[in-house]
């Protein structure tokens, strides 16, 4: 080993799904929403100055802001914007988990959390699901450095009602606690509204799933004006320009179309129901998902198998090689016909 190797951060990293090129294929393993961003998006990008882009965009990303605070009631001091919600949440750990306690999610939950833990040094620990797949709350009342879950949790798609993350959150008052609600909008109350009477809750959500836009990495934060600007200050410490341009004006456009946002919630979760239906009838089971996914299993097919037989017939799903989760397999909603194709593949697959 060289000298210089000695100081290298040693880290194990996270192992994001597969971003397969193939041509025809089905691709429901990363969670995208099947649908295109809101048409006002597609003509910002078309009437977009490229001279624009010589210039650095606005550090404090006002616009988008001011846009987030509009549709959540909420003032601008009370949003933050990031390059996805992995960098708003990152930001998070490396500025509201620096106690010596250890930071408390679930054993069975976004494997990021993990990594970005063993990357700033945040000592974690890590209680275990119920049997069911579903949180306890009565597990996150104990001495913490913070707390973080996702709602709908991941894999698992499980909700946890809104008043148990107040409960979490009420008996954690001199800990920050972190609610990610990557897929709140496919399903149930966001903890949005309890903003103001907890100054130690941060809502996490993220552009990527729900309004279409996974490849411009938006995410954004929302609590009282001191967590936000907290976050400011370690972010103007470490990358300023955080957001570019086109997201921005993209961004923006994407909140002010609510019509067009609810009308493709609506067909996910039209689509998502069929999917819960016709899956319990090959004979799979699984959470009651409210996320844009549905976590599955069979009692008479190996999952990691059955994933290897899809990948070959070009339908790509997220299969979990760890404890509890290794005979389950992640499918996200799709298109009608998406999907279509799936049970098709699944019923002959299933009878041989």
């Amino acid at each position: 080993m060289r000298e210089w190797e000695k100081n290298i951060r040693k880290v194990i990293p996270y192992v994001p799904g597969d971003q397969p090129k193939e041509q025809q294929m089905i691709k429901l393993n990363t969670n995208e929403n099947p649908y295109p961003p809101a048409p006002g998006v597609k003509k910002a990008l078309a009437n977009m100055d490229p001279q624009a882009l010589r210039k650095y965009p606005d550090p404090a990303a006002s616009v988008l802001v001011q846009a987030l605070a509009d549709r959540y009631g909420l003032k601008k001091e009370q949003v933050f914007v990031g390059v996805g919600s992995d960098d708003v949440i990152a930001m998070a750990f490396l500025t509201f988990f620096n106690s010596k306690k250890p930071v408390l999610f679930p054993d069975v939950t976004y494997s990021f959390y993990k990594v970005w833990a063993g990357l700033f040094g945040v000592p974690y620990e890590t209680p275990a699901l119920e049997g069911n797949f579903s949180i306890s709350a009565e597990d996150y009342v104990r001495e913490n450095g913070g707390i973080i879950f996702p709602n709908p949790n991941a894999p698992t798609g499980l909700l946890m009602p809104l008043d148990q993350v107040e409960y979490i959150v009420k008996r954690n008052q001199d800990s920050v606690v972190i609610v990610d609600e990557a897929y709140i909008d496919f399903g149930g109350e966001s903890a949005v509204k309890l903003i103001h009477n907890y100054p130690n809750l941060l809502v996490v959500q993220t552009f990527s799933k729900s309004r279409s836009m996974a490849g411009m990495r938006i995410g954004y934060a929302m609590g009282q004006e001191r967590l936000i600007q907290a976050l400011n200050d370690v972010k103007y410490s470490y990358n300023s320009y955080t957001m570019n341009l086109p997201s921005l004006i993209l961004g923006t456009e994407a909140v002010k179309d609510e019509e067009y946002f609810q009308s493709t919630i609506h067909k996910i979760k039209k689509t998502r129901q069929e999917a819960k239906d016709k899956l319990r009838k090959l004979g799979f089971s699984f959470p009651d998902s409210q996320a844009n996914f549905i976590f599955a299993t069979h009692p008479k097919a190996d999952a990691a198998a059955l994933y290897e037989a899809l990948r070959k017939a070009r339908i790509f799903v997220r299969y979990f090689n760890e404890p509890r989760l290794s005979q389950y397999l992640r499918i996200t909603v799709g298109t009608d016909e998406e999907m279509e194709a799936l049970y098709v593949f699944l019923k002959e697959y299933l009878q041989n």
